[in-house]
């Protein structure tokens, strides 16, 4: 498995990482799709305090056991659960981060995170405050970097800006190009990594039955999947195609993909290092459907 470097952290990740919201809440099951990516040479790891109300953490953790040192581990934070369980509430608060953090640590059972994103993000949020508290659990040690999960440009602008956010993770595939025109230049020239989900387009991209995705129409979007499948060869799952295309990007630090069977693990994280997209077939992807831009999420 090739690795890049995470934007100016001193950390470096698997170009196909490991999105565990998909995991299901049984432990053998996820500790054996756990294990077959690390194995396939994964070393990153993706959860969230929100996912399965921590549950998820805790799965991830115990999954790990023994390996903490060989992998670099990520969760988010700032979506608060009700008492009563009803759902959640944005909370991007100082004292709300700072004490979510000691809860995720536990449920991880490990000492820091290598990395602490804000999980989500508007422009009515106290941004100075929410910075505030990632640079105090920074020094503190509990965590080794820190960044964001956006996909509103101008959020994502203000953290560039204000913060020493290492990475942003946001939607992209090739039929999310949105970033490319907005997001991906300026944080590749101010040294931001990229981690990209939806990278398989909630798995049309890698052979689920055609539907609407975004603004694109049924027919778009198999016009889309064509493409893709004449560009794979015969004995290439079509989501590694899918895959190439988002890594093609030199602002990619890593394409996260959520996995629920040992299929999937095979065919999305098995052999990173294929010879990577052609210009001229990355073109042919592009011009199989129009680029969308950011109409909502400002």
């Amino acid at each position: 498995m090739n690795c890049r470097k995470l934007g100016k952290s001193d950390m470096e990740i698997s170009e196909i990482s490991f999105g565990c919201m998909s995991l299901e809440n049984n432990f053998q099951s996820a500790k054996k799709l756990i294990h077959k990516a690390i194995d396939l040479g994964v070393n990153f790891f993706d959860t969230a305090d929100l996912y399965n109300k921590g549950q998820n953490e805790v799965l991830v953790g115990e999954a790990l056991k023994g390996y903490r040192d060989k992998v670099i581990l990520a969760t988010k934070v700032g979506n608060e659960w009700r008492d009563n369980g009803s759902g959640w509430d944005w909370n991007p608060s100082k004292d709300y981060i700072l004490k979510s953090v000691d809860q995720s640590l536990q449920r991880m059972q490990t000492d820091y995170i290598d990395l602490y994103q804000l999980h989500g993000g508007t422009m009515d949020d106290p941004i100075d405050e929410t910075i505030e508290a990632f640079e105090i659990l920074q020094q503190q040690g509990k965590i080794r970097f820190y960044g964001i999960s956006s996909i509103r440009p101008n959020v994502i602008r203000e953290y560039v800006k204000r913060s020493n956010i290492v990475s942003v993770m946001m939607q992209y595939s090739l039929l999310d190009r949105r970033p490319e025109e907005e997001c991906l230049k300026l944080l590749q020239k101010n040294n931001i990594g990229v981690l990209a989900r939806g990278v398989l387009a909630k798995g049309l991209l890698a052979g689920k039955t055609s539907s609407k995705y975004l603004d694109y129409t049924k027919a778009e979007v198999e016009e889309t999947i064509q493409a893709v499948k004449e560009i794979s060869e015969e004995s290439k799952p079509i989501c590694q195609t899918s895959i190439q295309y988002v890594l093609k990007h030199s602002a990619i630090s890593s394409a996260v993909i959520g996995v629920r069977t040992e299929k999937q693990v095979e065919e999305c994280f098995f052999e990173s290092n294929q010879a990577e997209l052609l210009d001229m077939d990355r073109t042919l992807l592009q011009n199989s459907n129009k680029a969308l831009v950011y109409a909502n999420h400002r």
